[in-house]
């Protein structure tokens, strides 16, 4: 019997396929968008590099290649299937305004069923193409590339916009059809026909022909350059490959069941749970590493949400309390070796997780007790339970229950969906625009970003590292490290120092250089962000004196000079904790003469505080 291929192998083959067709090799970037803060999280490869897809230049080249981590929560409620993975990693490959549809298309099938790289064979092979509408038509093309390369038609199925479309993440970006490439897993043969909704037809690969792009009025434009974005999912394919039923047998995920299932009592022994509590350690292990800790805010809530439920099973399964021990152990067994970051960060990784679940245990106990005192489980009180005291709606259910006191699930459902209604409304504006939208005022805002940090870091000391950005056409939004609290007269300073800099003739340019000489140079770049051997940076300079004030890996784009592409000054609206060791600012450039910051809000939030259910808006 054929030994399986392994997720180290799939990769290496992966990468070497495609340097040899001229692809420069990204790094993994973090699971927190630096350059997209339309998203919560990095979804896809492509994330990180938003402003080359819509004309930056890479230091790179225009042929680029990588294996990416990504973190999706749009499939929470059917994690514990046979497929779908809140953090996965997602093996892709770039055209910037180079090759197109023909090569991309030619490039998957030469990769999936030539012999010396995965060698699937042809029959088990089905596609969709996008179906055309009133903006975009017919993909007549890709399906004549699938036809060539040996493909039926009745193994391409037509799909619309809701399946066979990409982006943009947010509500301006780079669009575009695309081709999806599915796999039919079952041991006995397929069918002649492609039936998408036919779960025995896993989707592995999806190129995305970026033709388009959606502009702030929802017109879809054609763009100046084409582009190619390609993802294929790295657990899904190993599915394919080794034959397993689930992505719990992938080597990037069993060792993780395995020690959880080693923390179960045998007499309770539920395999959805374990599968769920798999997922959810995996991806809230990731998230932490890369800065994100549990909180009721934002990002930091999801992963508040992945560690209770996880949490809730435990007790469930009445395992022992050094289950968050066993199961990060596991995690860095499945992955470590890939990334090696987990290893060196597995103690603030398993403090932040026994921590939280140090929290719910006491909102369970508070839950308990405030349960035993209803006499009436109405859908408001459940919702209160659930919203207030982050107690789970199925843990009150089996409790109230239990105890003979019937629980209105339809109105828990309707207090629910109101207050989702609501949490989309508000994340809809929280998480639009960003460096997705590449309009005068974001540019000045990301500019400005690079002056604050350079502040931030004079005044309060090199701890100050960017942990996430997000920006507005009206405003900036700042996470930095920093282990304490700034003082007003701090913030005050800071933003003196902003504005001072904003009177000055100052320069932006642009430069690339290998990573090395950057780092001799003294650039920094955001937490937990990996770089390539050759970067973008970004220097803001004062030419008459030869000072160097900003000196950052970034993508842009920038404006060339201030003042008089960034007229104006900054003023700090407020200032506050986002979790241990993460503060934020909100900013804002006001025309005319320097404000001061006697205006500031400073405050601090607990970890305790009520939970704030986030929404993320749009395709996950």
């Amino acid at each position: 019997m054929q030994r399986p291929i392994t997720s180290d192998q799939l990769r290496a083959r992966y990468l070497a396929f495609f340097v040899e067709h001229g692809h420069a090799v990204l790094p993994s970037a973090s699971l927190v968008p630096a350059n997209d803060p339309s998203v919560l999280f990095t979804t896809a490869g492509m994330h990180p590099l938003v402003p080359n897809l819509l004309g930056a230049p890479h230091p790179a080249g225009t042929r680029l290649a990588s294996v990416q981590k990504c973190v999706r929560t749009g499939d929470i409620d059917v994690i514990g299937d046979a497929t779908h993975l809140t953090a996965f990693e997602m093996l892709g490959n770039w055209s910037l305004g180079d090759y197109f549809r023909d090569d991309a298309i030619g490039w998957s099938f030469a990769f999936l069923t030539g012999e010396r790289w995965l060698g699937l064979p042809i029959d088990r092979l089905g596609v969709t193409c996008f179906a055309g509408d009133a903006d975009v038509p017919r993909d007549l093309a890709s399906a004549r590339r699938w036809t060539a390369l040996g493909i039926p038609a009745d193994r391409i199925q037509w799909l619309g916009r809701d399946d066979n479309w990409w982006g943009p993440a947010g509500n301006t970006g780079p669009c575009g059809p695309d081709t999806e490439i599915f796999y039919w897993i079952d041991p006995g043969p397929p069918p002649a026909v492609l039936d998408v909704n036919d779960r025995r037809w896993v989707e592995i690969w999806n190129n995305v022909f970026m033709a388009y792009q959606k502009t702030a009025t929802g017109a879809i434009e054609p763009l100046a350059r084409l582009n190619v974005d390609t993802g294929m999912g790295l657990e899904r394919t190993l599915v394919a490959l080794n034959g397993y039923r689930s992505v719990y047998e992938v080597d990037t995920v069993a060792p993780v069941l395995a020690a959880l299932r080693g923390c179960a009592d045998a007499g309770s022994f539920h395999d959805h749970e374990l599968r769920v509590m798999t997922d959810h350690l995996r991806a809230a292990s990731l998230l932490i590493c890369d800065g994100v800790a549990p909180s009721n805010k934002d990002r930091g809530y999801v992963v508040r949400r992945l560690v209770r439920r996880c949490a809730l099973f435990a007790h469930r399964l009445a395992m022992p309390a050094d289950w968050v021990h066993r199961g990060v152990a596991g995690v860095i067994a499945a992955l470590g070796r890939a990334y090696p970051e987990l290893a060196a960060r597995q103690p603030a990784i398993e403090q932040a997780l026994t921590d939280e679940v140090a929290r719910f245990a006491r909102t369970l106990a508070h839950g308990l007790q405030r349960l035993g005192k209803l006499t009436v489980l109405d859908g408001e009180a459940a919702f209160d339970l659930f919203q207030t005291h982050g107690f789970p709606f199925e843990l009150t259910v089996e409790i109230a229950e239990a105890a003979g006191k019937p629980v209105d699930r339809e109105g828990f459902a309707a207090q629910l969906a109101h207050h989702r209604a609501r949490s989309r409304t508000t994340s809809a504006g929280a998480f639009a625009g960003g460096l997705a939208d590449h309009s005068a005022e974001i540019v000045r805002y990301h500019t400005l970003t690079h002056l604050l940090q350079a502040a931030l870091r004079r005044v309060l000391g090199d701890q100050v590292i960017q942990r996430g950005s997000n920006l507005t056409r009206d405003r900036l939004r700042f996470d930095f490290s920093y282990a304490g609290k700034p003082t007003p007269a701090e913030l005050r300073e800071v933003e003196a120092l902003v504005n001072a800099w904003l009177t000055r003739h100052l320069v932006v340019a642009r430069a690339t250089m290998p990573l090395s000489e950057a780092r001799t140079l003294g650039a920094i770049g955001a937490f937990g962000e990996t770089y390539g051997d050759i970067v973008s940076v970004y220097q803001i300079t004062d030419p008459a004196t030869g000072e160097v004030i900003s000196h950052e890996f970034c993508g842009g784009p920038h404006v060339e000079s201030i003042p008089d592409d960034l007229p104006g000054q900054l003023r700090i609206q407020r200032e506050h904790s986002v979790s241990a060791g993460v503060r934020r600012i909100r900013a804002v450039l006001e025309p005319g003469a320097a404000a001061s910051s006697q205006g500031v809000v400073a405050s601090s939030t607990s970890d305790d505080d009520p939970v704030v259910e986030v929404v993320v808006v749009g395709r996950p």
